[in-house]
């Protein structure tokens, strides 16, 4: 089961009929037309969202579409090797969760349905699906009221409804989104109501304001060059690009090689152990004594 969120609206806050009135007028004038959108489809709003978590949206939309013509179901997901799905991943970043939907592609084949749960803990239980993505699914592609707490979501609640509070825990913004998205104006249309806060989130952070930082759980992304996330993108692509497998040991000393030539310090043997350790355990490839195999 998932978390179950008790509505409440906070005291002091502009009554909740006007709010809803207001936010869903403001986020009809700054509509923003995305491929992804009026989507009936569970599968492919999953997918959406799995891909705009932590990337930008303009660089989502060639991977949705590219992503869906060469898997357009479940099923296909589920048939396809994971090389291939990673393959087509590649430049997204955050690969793992390319492996998280495969999986979830994976058990729903099993299951022998072809298809993803219509409810959002059904969702919740599947792998890589957090309550920020079932919700979305539950919002975008069912037309379901659902408690979605997503970047910009939050940006706005804490835009209008805490002006000026740091540290903002969303245990307090919860109920307030919970309140505002089954209230009748906006349960009515749960796409509407949330592309209305997504879209409003997103012009306040264009405009030089961005009330995320005011959020207890904000943190600032640290620089991808150099950092193990940047080894692992590496490696997987190298191993990738061997579909006969290639010995680790050549990976190891390619990828110090590239760190030396970039101004970095070479990678020791400990490290890319390390590294190589956690991407075989996450399904990225496989060993085979010394080769590393997609």
């Amino acid at each position: 089961m998932g978390k179950r969120i008790e509505p409440a609206w906070p005291r002091g806050a502009a009554p909740l009929d006007e709010f809803t009135a207001r936010m869903l007028e403001v986020g009809d004038g700054l509509y923003r037309e995305l491929p992804w959108r009026h989507v009936d489809d569970p599968y492919a709003v999953l997918v959406s969202e799995i891909m705009l978590q932590q990337t930008q949206v303009a660089r989502v939309g060639r991977f949705w579409e590219r992503f869906l013509a060469a898997f357009p179901t479940l099923d296909a997901l589920a048939a396809a090797a994971v090389p291939d799905v990673l393959e087509l991943w590649q430049g997204l970043g955050y690969n793992r969760r390319a492996l998280a939907l495969k999986r979830t592609a994976d058990e729903c084949a099993v299951a022998g349905e072809g298809r993803l749960p219509g409810s959002y803990e059904g969702l919740l239980a599947l792998p890589g699906i957090g309550p920020a993505t079932a919700a979305g699914v539950m919002a975008f592609a069912y037309q379901k009221p659902a408690v979605y707490v997503e970047t910009n979501v939050r940006a706005v609640f804490l835009h209008e409804l805490f002006p000026g509070r740091e540290g903002v825990p969303d245990r307090e913004l919860e109920p307030a989104v919970a309140a505002a998205a089954f209230h009748p104006s906006a349960a009515a249309d749960p796409r509407r109501w949330y592309y209305g806060l997504l879209d409003y989130g997103a012009h306040l952070k264009a405009t030089g304001v961005n009330p995320t930082r005011r959020s207890a759980s904000y943190s600032r992304q640290s620089a991808f060059e150099g950092s193990r996330r940047q080894k692992r993108a590496w490696i997987v692509r190298r191993v990738l690009a061997a579909p006969e497998g290639v010995e680790a040991a050549v990976v190891a000393r390619e990828l110090s090689a590239a760190e030396v030539a970039a101004g970095r310090e070479a990678v020791g043997a400990d490290l890319f152990e390390s590294i190589a350790g956690d991407l075989v355990g996450e399904g990225f490839f496989r060993r085979e004594g010394a080769l590393l195999v997609p």
